[in-house]
């Protein structure tokens, strides 16, 4: 029997003009985390589409019996779908779902732009791997939450209370590919970077800011940390990604 959605985190979706937007959430998240946004994208007219990636959302136990190759597959399969029934797509991505988003550019040519928020795109050093593998050979599965680094006052991300290191040391694997094809995406991009983020570190999006073939812009987050569309800053995301999503629609 498979565990129950948690309350909260299911995938959401909204049938709205022929410009579709698929909205992706983070590592050990899940749905909720990117709902406010993906709302606000939905009721501007947008097609919105956020799946709920595989073993997310449910029980840590759950999300160790999978791997990058099921959420990456999972971001592609939710790309053709709504590409499938819309003209053009962006993707939105936080986190993971920003390495994600890298992934969908990398193997659809057609994306019609993105939108990075404190995406995790760079490859970990070698001394932090090992660090990993040596817990994992010493039988340690799991280390605390790293969700819910918010800055908003009495604000929670529903993720989960823990982190499963099979499922961290196949994401690193996962961002290795995606750092080494960054060139490859060329749609114009907006990335949202946290000045306080303690858990992705802004070099991610300074890579992505040297290394994609594209146009990007980027913009400082002052008031949030990781999780910005939770945060303090979130008015201002939202904003700017509808911004964004209408230029990158009208060119």
């Amino acid at each position: 029997m498979s565990t129950p959605i948690m309350p909260g985190c299911e995938p959401f979706s909204s049938s709205g003009n022929s410009d579709g937007v698929l909205v992706l959430h983070g590592f050990t998240g899940n749905p909720a985390s990117m709902r406010p946004l993906a709302t606000v994208i939905a009721e501007a007219g947008f097609s919105v589409l956020l799946p709920r990636l595989p073993g997310h959302g449910t029980s840590v136990e759950d999300m160790k019996t999978t791997t990058w190759s099921d959420w990456s597959k999972a971001a592609l399969a939710a790309y053709d779908e709504l590409r499938a029934r819309t003209e053009r797509v962006t993707v939105v991505g936080l986190s993971m779902g920003g390495a994600l988003t890298a992934f969908v550019n990398e193997h659809r040519s057609d994306v019609a732009g993105n939108v990075f928020i404190n995406p995790l795109v760079k490859p970990m050093p070698e001394e932090l791997r090992d660090g990993l593998q040596a817990l994992i050979d010493g039988g340690v599965e799991e280390l605390e939450s790293i969700g819910s680094d918010i800055k908003k006052a009495d604000t929670i991300e529903a993720s989960y209370n823990a982190t499963p290191l099979s499922c961290v040391q196949s994401l690193f694997e996962g961002i290795d590919d995606v750092h080494a094809n960054l060139s490859k995406i060329s749609a114009p991009s907006l990335l949202f970077s946290s000045r306080e983020d303690h858990v992705v570190t802004s070099d991610n999006g300074d890579d992505l800011m040297t290394m994609v073939s594209g146009p990007i812009e980027r913009i400082w987050l002052e008031d949030s940390y990781h999780v910005a569309t939770m945060d303090n800053d979130a008015p201002l995301v939202e904003a700017e990604t509808l911004a964004f999503l209408i230029r990158a629609f009208a060119s």
